[in-house]
């Protein structure tokens, strides 16, 4: 079977507009770290032989941590081709190919390719690696951004109303969503594994890059303190959200009580009581012992009540540093008829 000439390397815009399947080489604890959205974890290496093959590669010489290599990848080659065929059999393309990269688009990715391409794969790699997507992820951060925040105190349904906007000349970007986190000590429950740090920025990134290919003249985000969770807003963008207007969204208490109640009842007793002793020195003693008598006996209204002053003061100390900044009172209303007074208020410029 003769190999397929070699293929080039692509810039990473380019790369990012195969329709091809993108296949990350590097190991698992590297995929983990951050990917490509969307790319397949097809390890040449595990963990471990990845950092024998390094060490050797630092110590010895290139050419005995090709040895090395070698010696890992030729006797799994079968195993290879064989989900390199599953790979490229599930994707919807005529002519089969696929996308590749490591860290550095070095050996690991060109060595795939050869294997790919002995068995009439198409192979696409991308110049400089993982690394160099990386670098386009945070320069993304960099640009001018026409920013809007929608603010509002805990339980006024900020991220539902913004999920519900479906306007051509407004782009949103769910930062909750991404980060799978709800932005406070309850953050996380009912919601899946928060990606990394890096994860996070790179989903980021790729909506921003929706956003100057979209028709959209703003984007649309919640207020969110730095940290969501274990994962963190690059500076260079929250330094803008912090420049940006707000839209103060205002509900009644109760409204904002029984919508709390409506997320997190759901979750069992222990979890909420773990969220609610993460912040027992914040919430004070008095606070927190009503909090956990009231989940005891799931009265989840008086839970709610006992946190909500702490939470309130919170936002009301960050609202204080804001100057530019519109409330609008949307108490009673449904998301539709919230939605459409929003569009009609008088917004500040941006």
């Amino acid at each position: 079977m003769s190999e397929k000439p070699t293929n080039l390397s692509y810039p990473v815009t380019d790369f990012r507009n195969l329709t091809s399947p993108i296949v990350d080489v590097r190991s698992p604890s590297e995929f983990r770290q951050g990917h490509l959205p969307g790319a397949i974890n097809i390890p040449l290496f595990s963990d471990t032989e990845r950092d024998r093959i390094g060490k050797s590669y630092k110590k010895e010489s290139r050419l005995k941590a090709i040895l090395n290599g070698l010696k890992v990848t030729l006797p799994n080659v079968t195993e290879v081709l064989e989900i390199i065929v599953q790979t490229t059999t599930k994707s919807q393309e005529t002519n089969k190919s696929l996308g590749i990269y490591c860290w550095r688009g070095g050996m690991r990715s060109s060595a795939f390719a050869w294997l790919a391409r002995t068995i009439g794969i198409n192979t696409y790699l991308l110049e400089g690696g993982y690394k160099s997507y990386r670098k386009w992820v945070l320069n993304q951060f960099e640009f001018d951004l026409p920013i809007r925040l929608i603010g509002g105190k805990t339980g006024t349904r900020k991220t539902e109303l913004l999920n519900y906007i479906n306007k051509e000349n407004i782009y949103v970007i769910d930062l909750e969503g991404i980060a799978n986190h709800r932005g406070s000590s309850f953050g996380s429950l009912g919601m899946e594994e928060q990606p990394t740090t890096q994860q996070f920025e790179n989903i980021l990134a790729e909506s921003l890059d929706d956003f100057h290919k979209n028709s959209a003249i703003e984007i649309w985000l919640e207020a969110e303190s730095s940290n969501l969770g274990k994962c963190r807003i690059p500076n260079s963008l929250y330094i803008k959200m912090k420049r940006a207007p707000i839209l103060e969204i205002i509900k009644t208490k109760n409204e904002r009580v029984k919508n709390l109640v409506n997320v997190y009842s759901k979750n069992s007793q222990t979890d909420l009581k773990d969220a609610v002793n993460r912040i027992s020195k914040r919430l004070g003693p008095q606070r927190t012992k009503e909090a956990l008598t009231a989940i005891e006996k799931k009265e989840w209204t008086k839970a709610c009540k006992a946190m909500l002053d702490y939470y309130d003061k919170c936002y009301e100390y960050e609202l204080k540093k804001t100057k530019n900044i519109n409330s609008i009172n949307l108490s009673g209303l449904s998301l539709k008829s919230s939605l459409n007074k929003i569009l009609n208020e008088n917004l500040n410029p941006l």
